[in-house]
């Protein structure tokens, strides 16, 4: 059989991966443990194998060595696949590579020199901003399935059950029940929110704040058109069927 020579045997193209971040204000790792157990409360599945960038900006310049492989295999126990340190300074490169984490650069634009004022331009009209992209799904959204609405809005029409992610950098929508995991302003839009006719979601999450709901949503609310939104460091539940909130 001849084999197809257009056939390539591997190809590279651009991919979108969502990362949560872990932003470290302590290096101890007793620390960090206890800070973990405390969020996870436990539960083995609180996070689903995400990957991971290591924030290290919050640690300042008088900090300890970090033992990073110690860091990975505590992250790997709360299925956290740390990938990438962001904000490391020069001296910590070497280590972080030697580990196999890569250095996630975040290059700040480059500032041209100030240049003479111009003289003033006659006053125009500014045209309209242009709407936020929005993702619409029409189709229910099965367990084990993730969806990711890059730099927009995601809107469903249909159930997203248990076992279901569906993750948006803007707010969600959800016209049906939402039974799985809802993860809005995933590059850090702490405006964004999160809407469902029937809440019923396993986890939610705001900007990277989570909260699950274990022991489920109050009788008040579950099942019932709710809002999530992020106050301060807090999630707030708010029932759309009155002004009351968890």
């Amino acid at each position: 059989m001849l084999k197809n020579k257009s056939r390539k045997p591997i190809e590279i193209k651009i991919a979108t991966v969502v990362a949560v971040s872990a932003i470290l204000h302590d290096s101890d790792p007793m620390a960090l443990e206890a800070a973990l157990q405390e969020m996870t409360g436990g539960t083995a599945d609180f996070f689903d194998n995400e990957f991971a960038v290591i924030d290290v900006a919050a640690l300042g310049t008088d900090r300890p060595p970090i033992d990073w492989q110690q860091l990975i295999s505590l992250l790997k126990k709360y299925r956290l696949n740390a990938v990438a340190v962001r904000n490391a300074p020069a001296d910590m490169e070497a280590d972080i590579l030697a580990s196999g984490l890569s250095i996630d650069q975040m290059v700040a634009a480059r500032q041209e020199p100030a240049a003479a004022a111009p003289p003033p331009a006659p006053v125009v009209a500014a045209p309209a901003k242009a709407a936020a992209s929005t993702m619409i799904i029409d189709t229910p959204i099965r367990a084990g399935q993730r969806i990711y609405a890059r730099d927009a809005d995601l809107v469903i029409t249909a159930t997203v059950n248990n076992g279901a992610e569906i993750i948006a950098d803007g707010s969600i929508h959800v016209y049906a029940p939402l039974r799985g995991r809802a993860l809005a302003g995933a590059s850090g839009d702490t405006s964004a929110r999160i809407f469902a006719a029937s809440m019923e979601a396993e986890l939610v999450s705001i900007a990277g704040v989570y909260r699950t709901f274990e022991n489920g949503l109050p009788p008040e609310q579950k099942g019932q058109p709710a809002q999530i939104r992020l106050s301060g460091d807090r999630i707030d539940v708010l029932s759309l069927n009155s002004a009351s909130r968890n």
